[in-house]
């Protein structure tokens, strides 16, 4: 939603039907190939780390390791020992004296060869150098054109057995372009922001995509009928469906965590209020019953509660409700204008928008101590979505008068900026693991 410096709940009403006009009516220009990262802080301690130069066959169209290496660059997490040209298989011979000596406690050696179906047998390995073990290594089959996600699984595998962590380099993101006077793309690319493909284009804005917790499809908001009607979109065969075209304004869309339902803000029967409806847009029913305006829904990771903005209580705020009905519990307090719920994976913490100081920042709240903390030094930040492991968020922000995406680590230290040059940019969503 678009973020005025004295705005009015039911301002933000009219924005769920004007939404797309006020956010990607922007400025113009043509998109580049991908988003351009640029990365900024460290975590608290970095964990020091070579990637060697893996045995390749000349045919090999990409520098796997290289991808593994910015994956784990940007995460902020990792201190990359320089491998000065060091070629290693994953089957090569370890000296570990001359690793430590070089400072790097773990290495990583791999290897890619081409099979005769043209398919390439990508195998790595991760050695502890001073443990003097073996960390583990796997080995994948890649056509061609998914050596790029391979690199992205090994630097996961990586992250997990050094962090503890799951990694999320081999995940995607969807977001909003807006190019030139009207045209308007949903762009899915990887998390680095590269291989960006469009899965729709339209003349008329779209907003709010959700990714369902398969990754299989995405629920959006296209204003292609000159009003706004809910899809369901499937992205491997391109097809979609309208679930939600009801007199009035038909918007936000969220997946239960199973996939079978989906919350959606409709007008159709006066203000907007938040209704559960299946996922094929079959059985609707309302779910909130306020004389406010309800909206911004999104499910609890356990599926028995919903978080949504509301005004019932005279500005907006944020509310948790039971999915089996009964009183909605207030839960933001520190300001007096609080949107945009994104509850983490875990259901440990709600990031949210806030106005602070005439400034709308990306917020956390721990929900079990109420401590909360801004992660953001912007003012005009919006649409968090947390990365599946729950230790990214990924936002909106605006630089210039233009949309660029931002993310920022859970404990605010590590911040990346993602931007397409000459293009307004808005509307992120991470997706789900990728099914392997």
């Amino acid at each position: 939603m678009t973020l005025s410096p004295t705005p009015s709940f039911a301002r933000l009403a009219r924005l769920i039907l004007a939404a797309g006009l006020t956010l990607l009516l922007g400025a113009g220009g043509a998109a580049q190939a991908q988003l351009r990262i640029e990365i900024s802080g460290v975590g608290a301690q970095q964990i020091p780390v070579t990637i060697a130069n893996f045995a390749a066959d000349a045919s090999v169209p990409l520098d796997v390791a290289q991808i593994v290496r910015d994956d784990l660059l940007r995460s902020g997490l990792f201190r990359l020992v320089d491998p000065a040209g060091t070629r290693l298989s994953d089957t090569g011979a370890i000296d570990f004296a001359a690793w430590k000596a070089r400072g790097a406690d773990a290495v990583v050696g791999g290897s890619i060869s081409r099979l005769a179906d043209g398919r390439y047998d990508v195998r790595f390995r991760v050695t502890d150098t001073v443990k003097r073990a073996d960390l583990g290594g796997i080995a994948l089959l890649s056509a061609p054109a998914n050596l790029r996600l391979s690199g992205h699984r090994i630097a996961d595998y990586i992250y997990e057995k050094l962090t503890g962590e799951a990694g999320v380099f081999a995940t995607r993101i969807a977001y909003i372009v807006k190019q030139g006077a009207q045209r308007f793309e949903l762009q899915i690319a990887d998390s680095d922001g590269q291989n960006p493909q469009s899965a729709l284009v339209s003349r008329e804005p779209i907003i709010s995509p959700s990714w369902s917790p398969d990754g299989g499809k995405l629920a959006y908001v296209s204003f292609e009928s000159r009003k706004p009607v809910i899809y369901v979109h499937n992205i491997a065969t391109g097809q979609r469906v309208p679930v939600a075209n009801f007199k009035g304004s038909n918007s936000a869309p969220a997946w239960s965590p199973d996939g079978s339902q989906l919350a959606v803000v409709l007008t159709r029967d006066g203000n907007s209020q938040i209704y559960l409806m299946n996922a094929d847009g079959s059985n609707t029913r309302r779910f909130t019953q306020s004389s406010g305006i309800d909206t911004e829904p999104r499910f609890a990771p356990d599926g028995q509660s919903m978080y949504f903005t509301s005004d019932r209580g005279g500005g907006p705020q944020i509310y948790r409700m039971p999915i089996a009905g009964g009183e909605a519990t207030r839960i933001t307090f520190k300001s007096d204008y609080n949107i945009s719920p994104r509850i983490s994976p875990d259901g440990k913490t709600l990031a949210f928008i806030s106005r602070r100081a005439g400034r709308f920042q990306l917020v956390s709240l721990d929900l079990a101590s109420g401590q909360e903390l801004t992660l953001t030094d912007t003012g005009k930040d919006e649409s968090p979505s947390f990365a599946p492991n729950g230790k990214i968020i990924l936002y909106a922000t605006e630089v210039g008068g233009r949309g660029q995406l931002a993310a920022v680590s859970g404990d605010g230290r590590v911040r990346q900026k993602l931007s397409v040059q000459g293009s307004d940019v808005r509307e992120p969503t991470w997706g789900p693991y990728l099914q392997k």
